[in-house]
């Protein structure tokens, strides 16, 4: 079933709802893409905060510059506008956010006891044997931010993709789930997306409140509970080829992941963070 429209401009849309727009469209390359290129050739047309959603993108963009595809109608794909009012250095802390308002969405609309993986994806135990890298951990969604330059101040978009009803062969690795096969309940794709929607923006505008103080908004402590990586094992694939072991320890002021190595601790602002059985060191 494709996504109402209407009732998603009823539950989201101004001026009972927080989006100043919203735009459903069936199939696009990639929403975070075709939203970057509107707001470079006509910045007012997306007053923040605004949302694109579609039933299927035929070259979803992962981190890492890896596609996300999925078949049409069985995944939640969109892509959220942003205009906050934050210092530079707090801008690490949005795609952390916006994990932690899909967890907490995923957690009160389906029943999963969904969590997050530093820095961008959303997962769910599922006890069904160990692939490498992620253990039993097993991705139910992830997030991609982009800052997108503009002549009166940045947007910030938010890409957010999460796996509904898909069946096993219809998953693109081992690591992957869905909430279909997490046990949800039934999952409304309209009612899902307003409590994520909901969630995200009121976590963004708590951290903009704080003047980007993630610590003083209590938002580092909940993002820290949340956070399957934290206290475990990890191997990180570091940008450039470097390789790095250790233990992840805490997030630092700016949302980056601290991890004990054998010469100390690191700060990781970037790189693919995978679990590990035992310690490294």
């Amino acid at each position: 079933m494709t996504l109402d429209a209407d009732r998603l401009r009823s539950l989201l849309l101004s001026p009972t709802g927080p989006l100043a727009r919203l735009e459903v469209v069936d199939e696009v390359s990639s929403t975070s893409t075709v939203l970057a290129d509107e707001l470079r050739a006509a910045p007012v047309l997306w007053p923040a905060p605004g949302l694109l959603l579609a039933e299927r993108q035929s070259a979803g963009r992962g981190r890492s510059g890896r596609a996300w595809e999925a078949p049409s109608g069985t995944s939640l794909t969109g892509t959220l506008v942003l205009r906050p009012a934050l210092p530079a250095a707090s801008l690490g802390w949005l795609p952390l956010l916006a994990g932690l308002g899909v967890v907490t969405a995923l957690r009160s609309t389906t029943g999963v006891r969904a969590s997050l993986k530093w820095p961008n994806d959303v997962v769910v135990d599922n006890l069904a044997g160990h692939v490498e890298g992620w253990g039993t951990w097993r991705k139910l969604g992830g997030i991609l931010t982009e800052v997108v330059p503009l002549a009166d101040g940045p947007a910030v978009l938010v890409g957010i993709g999460v796996n509904l009803t898909q069946r096993p062969d219809e998953l693109p690795v081992p690591s992957a789930t869905s909430l279909a096969l997490s046990g949800a309940r039934h999952v409304e794709r309209e009612a899902l997306a307003a409590a994520l929607v909901t969630a995200v923006l009121g976590l963004v505008d708590r951290l903009v409140s704080a003047g980007g103080d993630a610590a003083g908004a209590g938002l580092a402590g909940e993002v820290a509970a949340a956070c399957v990586t934290l206290g475990r094992p990890v191997h990180v694939d570091l940008p450039g080829g470097d390789r790095l072991d250790g233990v992840a320890r805490r997030l630092d002021d700016a949302g980056a992941l601290v991890v004990q190595g054998p010469d100390g601790e690191r700060t990781v602002l970037a790189g693919d963070v995978l679990l590990v059985r035992s310690p490294q060191m």
